[in-house]
């Protein structure tokens, strides 16, 4: 025969187990299949390739890997990181910017976009998705929210701010 202790220790142990299902089912909830986003990308990289032919003329190759936090916790690509190669051209005094990058969520589910700007505004599309994402429409604009300091020479860290559309398949 049990005694007290042991039947409310497993009323107790039965209570937390139902209290995690319901925090992790709320945690897996899944995403809208359309919606806006709007989050910040944080980011650092190094510079692969520099010309320096004047002050109004060069180009560089960059690398960098970031992270994105969603302006509303939970929302549309939070907590997920990215990395990205880009073409940047300074073309008589004229910025311009082609940048690719793979993205990957918790669940290991990944996206690859395109941003096209001029350096602190950037139109981004993404063509494709896999796993949740597969079949992505995804619109919208990336500002430039500032760039750091330089901890080392030939690296950069900057955010960017990222808003626009979304539609699942």
């Amino acid at each position: 025969m049990k005694s007290k202790l042991s039947l409310k220790l497993q009323f107790a142990n039965a209570g937390l187990v139902a209290a995690l299902f319901v925090v992790s089912a709320a945690a897996a909830q899944t995403l809208p299949k359309e919606g806006s986003y709007d989050y910040t990308s944080c980011y650092s990289g190094v510079e692969h390739a520099t010309i320096i032919f004047s002050k109004t003329f060069g180009a560089n190759i960059r690398e960098f890997t970031g992270t994105n936090r969603s302006n509303t916790p939970g929302g549309f690509l939070d907590m997920s990181s990215y990395r990205c190669v880009s073409l940047n051209a300074n073309l008589d005094g004229k910025s311009s910017a082609t940048t690719i990058c793979e993205l990957v969520d918790r669940d290991g589910d990944k996206i690859i976009t395109r941003f096209v700007g001029d350096g602190t505004r950037s139109e981004a599309t993404t063509p494709a998705g896999t796993g949740k994402y597969e079949g992505i429409v995804r619109t919208g604009t990336s500002v430039d929210i500032g760039q750091f300091p330089a901890i080392k020479s030939g690296t950069f860290q900057r955010c960017f701010r990222q808003t626009g559309t979304y539609k699942l398949k």
